[in-house]
């Protein structure tokens, strides 16, 4: 004797097919979707770095090294006339300097961080952690870190304790983080532009693509600028690198006191 289903259980049965069904579809579906370009656009986690230079004859930029000319697309600062002349005969004395082979001593002869805004130039890779209240970027040279908290309002610049990063707060805005950051030390500076204590530092992040992002940095500076000093920074998606622990330790470079350059030190073993 057969029995015959319910139509309830029929309905059920009917309703679990279906859904097994739509589950092997979208299963499927998937890969198409990335294929096609699909992706989650406030997703920033993982590790970027920059595109190599679109052409070889961009070269280097000789008072940052392995810094792109044309790649990075930064302008002349909109320095107030009063400190403008003195910063481009300091940065054509630099490059004289480098072009004698006695380049001039940096932070990084002294170990020191590049700071905010220039560890977001990724001279390294940069990896991107979201969690809860905050977005955290760190730089792997000198391990640097970018902490954005999240909807908070931002401190008073005259409460800010200089710092080589600033204190940052952040929201979204649709699918874009915007970054606001002050209390950058005033010794901490970009392509040697001057500052005050209140330069601001704005950012505006997001994803171009699947495997590409953006940072759009506004500096601003009543004391020193014009205007808004603006330039965009982009950045690969590099799948799989873990960051490398970076500390400057035992440096080979020391600045000779005859003329204030930078000079190699032979350490024992180095084969002089």
């Amino acid at each position: 004797m057969m029995i015959q289903p319910s139509r309830r259980s029929r309905l059920a049965l009917g309703a679990a097919l279906l859904a097994l069904v739509s589950a092997v579809s979208l299963s499927a579906a998937a890969p198409a979707a990335r294929a096609a370009g699909a992706f989650d656009p406030r997703n920033l986690d993982g590790a970027w770095d920059r595109p190599p230079p679109p052409t070889p004859e961009a070269g280097l930029d000789p008072t940052i090294r392995a810094q792109p000319i044309g790649g990075l697309g930064v302008p002349d600062p909109p320095l107030k006339p009063q400190y403008l002349a003195a910063w481009k005969k300091l940065r054509a004395d630099n490059a004289a300097a480098f072009a004698r082979g006695q380049p001039p001593v940096t932070g990084y002869v002294k170990c020191l961080p590049d700071g905010m805004p220039a560890m977001m130039m990724a001279m390294f890779p940069l990896e991107v952690l979201q969690s809860k209240g905050r977005v955290t970027i760190i730089e792997e040279a000198y391990n640097q870190i970018h902490r954005i908290y999240l909807d908070e309002k931002q401190i008073p610049i005259d409460d800010a304790e200089p710092g080589f990063w600033g204190h940052a707060v952040g929201h979204w805005e649709g699918n874009t983080l915007v970054a606001n950051t002050v209390g950058i030390k005033e010794n901490v500076k970009f392509q040697d532009v001057p500052h005050s204590d209140k330069m601001q530092v704005n950012e505006r992040i997001r994803l171009t693509g699947p495997d590409a992002m953006e940072d759009q940095v506004t500096v601003t500076d009543p004391e020193y600028l014009t205007g808004p000093w603006t330039w965009t920074w982009h950045y690969v998606r590099k799948p799989g690198y873990k960051i490398m622990e970076y500390v400057c330790e035992d440096n080979r470079e020391y600045a000779d006191p005859t003329n204030n350059s930078q000079r190699l030190r032979l350490l024992p073993g180095s084969g002089g």
